[in-house]
């Protein structure tokens, strides 16, 4: 049985925020705090987004009225899953159990 790595996409949303860089680094921190001990293995980023007009690299983070969005990638690796649809679910029940009520989106599932 192979071995692969799951990415999934998630938002997270948070008040009384200054900043946007302050919005990534609470965003960034709570998830961690929430996944760990039970899922510490899983990797998490500021999602980044590609502008449909310049194409240029954009953060996945927005701040209006100290209110915040910000979505970020979450990277689990699968050892042993029967298939690329057995990983998917292995890794979204994971880490949604630890991330409750955050909604989850798959971005991409490899063979390692």
């Amino acid at each position: 049985m192979p071995d692969y790595v799951v990415t999934l996409e998630s938002a997270w949303y948070l008040k009384d925020v200054k900043s946007l860089d302050d919005a990534i680094g609470i965003a960034i921190s709570e998830a961690g705090k929430r996944l760990n001990p039970s899922a510490k293995y899983v990797e998490v980023e500021a999602g980044m987004l590609s502008c449909p007009f310049c194409e240029e690299t954009l953060s996945s983070a927005i701040v209006v009225a100290d209110t915040a969005l910000v979505g970020l990638v979450l990277e689990m690796r699968v050892f042993r899953a029967e298939s690329k649809e057995h990983a998917e679910r292995i890794a979204k029940s994971t880490i949604g159990k630890a991330l409750r009520e955050i909604p989850l989106k798959l971005l991409d599932v490899q063979e390692l």
